[in-house]
């Protein structure tokens, strides 16, 4: 018979497959159809191990790193994916995305929810150079979506160059090279009209 933590594994395993239902602000870059969370996180993994060389400390714990990368949006099944310039929604983002967890990783073995708990929190709070790392990414690829989507999602919900670059400027925290470069693209983003300035 099939032990109650392996079934605790797969339902876990079940659940987060709904993380592939919801849909973010930003289209894929082929401008096709919008982007899911699934996709985004995908993305945010493989940015890491290709970016890391950009990170601003040389000594960081991949592995940690792309735990919280996987993890970090799990808790958008319940709570819904908080567009980034949505004031309104972040009102009450922390109280429903802290819900989440406690529900989805609670589905896990104690040790697991433990561990994806902490993680999550780590992601959140930014104070780990792991996690900087990690939310600089977070906060990068929305910005190459709108620039190699024209800038889709800003001119849709109205969004200036200048709030891009005053919610984005923590890029710099985890990487003063990605921070210099999102700097240039939003640039040419107001150069070529895909942002207002």
């Amino acid at each position: 018979m099939t032990n109650e933590r392996l079934l605790k594994q797969i339902s876990f395993i079940v659940e987060i497959d709904k993380l592939k239902t919801i849909l973010r602000k930003s289209l894929i870059m082929d401008s096709s159809r919008l982007e899911n969370d699934a996709e985004h996180t995908w993305h945010l993994a493989m940015m890491a191990i290709i970016l890391i060389e950009h990170a601003n400390e040389s000594d960081l714990d991949i592995l940690r790193v792309l735990k919280m990368l996987l993890i970090h949006d799990i808790v958008e099944i319940d709570a819904g994916d908080t567009f980034a310039y949505d004031t309104k929604g972040h009102d009450d983002k922390a109280e429903r995305e802290n819900a989440a967890a406690e529900r989805i990783f609670g589905l896990l073995p104690s040790e697991q929810k433990e561990e994806c708990s902490l993680l999550w929190q780590e992601f959140e709070e930014k104070r780990t150079a792991e996690a900087k790392y990690a939310g600089a990414l977070d906060r990068l690829q929305p910005i190459l979506h709108n620039y190699h989507t024209q800038g889709h999602s800003w001119q849709k919900y109205g969004i200036t160059s200048d709030r891009v670059l005053a919610y984005n400027k923590q890029i710099a925290n985890g990487s003063e090279a990605l921070w210099a470069f999102a700097q240039e693209l939003i640039g040419d983003a107001v150069a070529k009209g895909y942002i207002k300035a």
